[in-house]
């Protein structure tokens, strides 16, 4: 059981649960609907790459009127992976306040979804019905909404609150609002990053002892950026997570190397950020070989990443920052031992 909080979900999922009545969630205090309902449609993104759709209301969009869209992450890349926040305890937005209803569809709404309901549900239908759903008011109703369908973590808005009403002059915005950062947050989210396209000479199945391992990135590979924005019912912003490849770091997968990790600055090139670590300080040396087995040789790329307030990439970069983004790749390399005979 989960609460349909989406544009339509509400209305599907109150209406489900009208004869069951408004429950609660035990440890977590959301309230909750009978039955499943669906929201969204799966029409794609108007042709863009999407980002991840996390979940909400359909490929490409979050919640219930946020859209995303993520630029080409690289013609060389195979493959791509959902941006690994370097910061372990940074987690991106459970829950906000976006917009929804005028007065007048905001009463539609309550009257029509908690006709008949239990407790608490009927006080909280009766408790707008005092407020007249600010009929006459300039301003709109907002409402929580889930950055995706798995409900276990705490959202701070509570059930007493499920939705606000915002004046057009709102002297003091409420903490849980949607906001250009909030958006920045769920943009980082959404990111995917290009899997790092490594070539290394000799191949990975042919490295040898005493030998050292060139590394170098093949082909177009460049920053990358996600939009997250709204315009809905007169409430317009954006926020775009600029992601840019600024190092590659190996690991050789095995003590029996020296060194074991080397870590290279990408430049920026025509073609987008490479490196060559041909004539670097530092190439992976197996000391040993991989026997019958193989070791597991290890790539990431750090990524800086910084936000615009707006749907331009290249707008000033606002705070607080976001973490660095990781991606990684594994490939599981054979390290050959040359035997030399001694007259």
């Amino acid at each position: 059981m989960r609460p349909g909080l989406g544009s339509g979900a509400v209305r599907v999922g109150v209406r489900m649960a009208v004869a069951a009545g408004l429950v609660v969630v035990l440890g977590t205090g959301f309230p909750a609907y009978a039955g499943d309902p669906k929201t969204g449609d799966d029409t794609g993104t108007g042709g863009q790459p999407p980002a991840d759709s996390g979940g909400g209301s359909g490929s490409g969009t979050i919640g219930a009127h946020i859209q995303v869209r993520q630029s080409k992450t690289g013609s060389s890349s195979s493959s791509t992976s959902k941006a690994t926040s370097s910061n372990a305890d940074w987690k991106p937005p459970v829950c906000w306040y976006e917009p929804m209803y005028t007065p007048e569809e905001y009463e539609e709404f309550i009257k029509s979804a908690y006709k008949g309901a239990q407790e608490p549900a009927a006080s909280y239908a009766k408790k707008r019905e005092e407020e007249d759903y600010h009929k006459g008011d300039k301003g709109l109703w907002w409402q929580v909404q889930f950055r995706d369908d798995a409900y276990n973590e705490a959202c701070p808005v509570t059930p007493d609150n499920w939705e606000i009403w915002v004046p057009q002059a709102q002297p003091k915005q409420d903490p849980h609002q949607l906001t250009p950062q909030t958006l920045s947050e769920l943009a980082y989210n959404s990111t995917k990053l290009p899997t790092p396209p490594v070539e290394l000479s000799p191949k990975g199945d042919r490295l040898v002892v005493n030998l050292g391992t060139r590394v170098r990135l093949d082909g177009d590979f460049d920053r990358v950026w996600t939009t997250a924005s709204i315009d809905y019912k007169g409430v317009q912003m954006a926020a775009t997570t600029v992601a840019t490849p600024v190092a590659l770091r190996i690991d050789a997968g095995t003590a029996d190397a020296d060194p074991q990790t080397c870590t290279y600055d990408l430049v920026k090139g025509d073609k987008g950020y490479t490196v060559d670590s041909k004539d670097a300080g530092c190439n992976v040396t197996y000391l040993r070989s991989s026997g019958s087995g193989t070791y597991p040789f290890k790539a990431a790329i750090t990524w800086k990443v910084t936000w615009t307030d707006s749907a331009d990439p290249d707008g000033p970069a606002q705070q607080p920052g976001l973490p660095d983004g990781l991606s990684t790749f594994e490939q599981d390399v054979t390290v050959h031992e040359i035997q030399s005979v001694n007259r």
